[in-house]
């Protein structure tokens, strides 16, 4: 009889992990086992970015089921419901982790609403407000940084930086670009530096002559 019993003790084991660890649902700490979705839980809501530019962030919707489980293979359809602009694409399929996206590009009538909607799901509404872009953008180079450290423009805008840091001597020197890389500045310590700005991107840059002045950004948009 001792025998027995230690032999179903590890069987005891098992049963009692099973109950603490948690089964299929998504409120344990076991694996998640998707059943049919009964919710769509957004993501990229409330943006604000700039006329005909693709938001900085894409729209998403994770489907999930009545434990919080994300299911994959859930269709959902994206349109726009007020205010100009387009999403692409129109349709999309919750992915491995249920998530379904669309890049969003918000026209000249703001505010736009973008509807997700799945069969037999409530729908998700997005707001996104879109203004002009700035044509220009001014840097100051300051107590050893630039500032502001990013700055946006649109294409064929320039950006002007102004060395204020009393004759201590700085470059902007470029570092990435979305094509050839511009043309960078001399090592100076006073006066400007402008660089017109045509393919839309991101360019980073630098100063060589200082460590910690490796954070510049130019977004050029639309």
């Amino acid at each position: 009889m001792i025998f027995l019993r230690w032999r179903r003790l590890p069987a005891l084991s098992v049963g009692l992990c099973v109950l603490a660890c948690g089964g299929d649902g998504g409120g344990g700490m076991g694996p998640c086992t998707p059943g049919v979705a009964t919710q769509l839980v957004k993501s990229g809501d409330g943006q604000t970015w700039y006329v005909n530019n693709p938001l900085p962030a894409p729209l998403s919707v994770t489907a999930r089921d009545a434990n919080a489980c994300p299911v994959p293979g859930v269709v959902v359809d994206w349109t726009i419901q007020t205010g100009g602009g387009g999403v692409s694409a129109a349709q999309s399929t919750t992915n491995s982790s249920g998530v379904a996206s669309t890049v969003d590009s918000v026209g000249a009538a703001s505010p736009q609403v973008v509807r997700a909607t799945a069969a037999g799901l409530p729908a998700q509404d997005f707001t996104a407000t879109a203004t002009a872009p700035p044509t220009s953008a001014a840097v100051d180079i300051v107590n050893t940084a630039f500032s502001p450290a990013s700055v946006v423009v649109q294409a064929s805008g320039a950006v002007t930086w102004t060395w204020r840091d009393s004759g201590i001597p700085h470059n902007v020197t470029y570092t990435a670009a979305p094509g050839t890389l511009p043309a960078s500045s001399t090592t100076q310590g006073a006066g400007t530096f402008s660089t017109t700005f045509t393919q839309v991107g991101t360019y980073r840059y630098v100063c060589t002559i200082h460590g910690q002045m490796n954070n510049g950004v130019v977004t050029v948009v639309h």
